[in-house]
């Protein structure tokens, strides 16, 4: 799946304790989870770390993709459009 091996993907709910991660991807994926979860927000601390790996183009566009994919899932949601199921392994065979 472009690139990204099912060994990783599997991980992906451990993502913060996985060896599978970089440092630079458990902070961005913590960053869309505090993004995307009600109840969370982004700490100072957090974007402190987030700075650490990406510069300020790349924190705009981090932000912008996570922010559509939040507001087109609300978005469907709401309208009853149903999912294409584009997140499913197709197999191989």
């Amino acid at each position: 799946m472009l690139g990204v091996s099912d060994e990783k993907i599997d991980a992906l709910p451990d993502y913060a304790s996985s060896e599978l991660y970089s440092d630079a991807e458990r902070v961005a994926l913590e960053f869309a989870d505090c993004m995307t979860i009600t109840g969370r927000e982004v700490s100072d601390q957090l974007f402190s770390r987030l700075r650490e790996f990406y510069d300020d183009d790349a924190l705009v566009e981090l932000t912008a993709t996570i922010a559509w994919e939040n507001a087109s899932s609300k978005f469907n949601r709401a309208l009853r459009v149903p999912s294409q199921q584009l997140w499913k392994r197709h197999s191989s065979e």
